[in-house]
């Protein structure tokens, strides 16, 4: 018998290869259930709509993203300090939201899916970014190497600027590639940072 989180991440990845094929919008419990080979009630049971699937669902990408990019950063020229390490983790992050197909797909084809979380409120997703970048800031402070300040302040003005530059790629999109645009976020987000 499989586990609770073996289920869970199946309907997950069923879910997420529905909304890359069809969109939130067209996108049911039915489908995910099918794709996931899982019974509906099993989806029911976990998720009341889509809405609250796809929710838990950008929160599981997100986190993978940023727990990749941690680990990337972390790995990054010997010597560097903790401001440059969190900037190209934020880089990298803005890299891979660029070119992940689920994130893309939301942003191309149902943005204002997003508008709640960009203008009104932090989700579960802002939060998993808050909690990996608030003790880098503060780290990065006791170093010496990112300027004083608030941290949380700080790393919510990060977060909110690599979510604001990876979901208006369009509007640059005249002007700079994407490879070019992560490097331009890199350097605004270093002269933030900087003492």
């Amino acid at each position: 018998m499989a586990s609770k989180r073996n289920v869970e991440d199946s309907i997950l990845d069923a879910a997420r290869a529905c909304v890359v094929d069809f969109g939130v919008r067209r996108t049911t419990l039915t489908d995910v259930a099918r794709r996931a080979g899982v019974s509906r009630p099993t989806v029911y049971r976990r998720w009341p709509d889509v809405t609250a699937l796809v929710a838990d669902l950008l929160t599981r990408e997100l986190r993978g993203i940023l727990l990749d990019e941690e680990a990337a950063a972390g790995h990054g020229p010997a010597g560097e300090g903790v401001r440059a390490r969190l900037v190209l983790h934020a880089a990298g992050v803005a890299r891979a939201m660029l070119h992940h197909p689920l994130f893309t797909r939301i942003v191309d084809t149902e943005p204002e899916l997003m508008t709640t979380y960009t203008f009104q409120r932090l989700g579960e997703s802002h939060r998993a970014a808050l909690e990996v970048l608030g003790p880098v800031v503060a780290q990065g402070q006791a170093e010496g190497s990112i300027r004083a300040g608030d941290p949380a302040v700080l790393a919510r003005l990060v977060m909110v600027t690599v979510q604001n530059t990876v979901t208006s790629r369009r509007l640059f999109a005249d002007l700079l590639d994407e490879e070019s645009l992560v490097g331009e976020l890199a350097a605004l987000i270093d002269g933030y940072l900087a003492p």
